[in-house]
C-alpha cells in the first residue's frame, strides 16, 4: 500500500515541473512580446522624429543624448508631443531646437536647489 503513495507523489512532482516549465515559457513569451513592444515604440518615435526635424536639429538633440541621456528623452517626448498636436509648422530646424533645449534646460540657480 505504502507503494501506490509514493508514485502518486511522484506524478504530482511530474506535474508541478510541467506546470512550472510552462510557466517559464509563458514567461519568456512575455519578455519578447514586451522587447518587440519596445522597439516598435523606439522605430515609430525615430520616424516622428525624422519627419519633424532637420538634419542640424537631430544631431543636436543626438550630442544632448549622449551627454545627457534622460535630458535627450525629454527633448524627444516633447518634440514628438508637439507633433502630435499638430503644432509642427514645416520641421524643427536647428535654431528652435537650440530653444527647446534652453527652455528644458533649468538655469543654474534652480539647479542648485534641486540637487540634494
Amino acid at each position: 500500500m505504502g507503494m501506490s503513495n509514493e508514485d502518486d507523489l511522484e506524478e504530482l512532482r511530474e506535474k508541478k515541473m510541467e506546470q512550472l516549465k510552462e510557466q517559464q515559457q509563458q514567461q519568456d513569451v512575455d519578455e519578447e512580446a514586451l522587447q518587440a513592444q519596445q522597439e516598435q515604440a523606439e522605430a515609430q518615435k525615430k520616424a516622428v522624429l525624422r519627419q519633424n526635424l532637420t538634419d542640424g536639429a537631430r544631431k543636436r538633440l543626438n550630442t544632448v543624448k549622449m551627454s545627457k541621456p534622460e535630458h535627450g528623452e525629454q527633448i524627444e517626448r516633447q518634440v514628438i508631443a508637439l507633433a502630435q498636436s499638430g503644432r509642427v509648422q514645416g520641421k524643427i530646424d536647428e535654431n528652435q531646437m537650440k530653444q527647446l533645449l534652453q527652455e528644458l534646460t533649468p538655469d543654474s540657480q534652480s539647479f542648485n536647489i534641486r540637487r540634494r
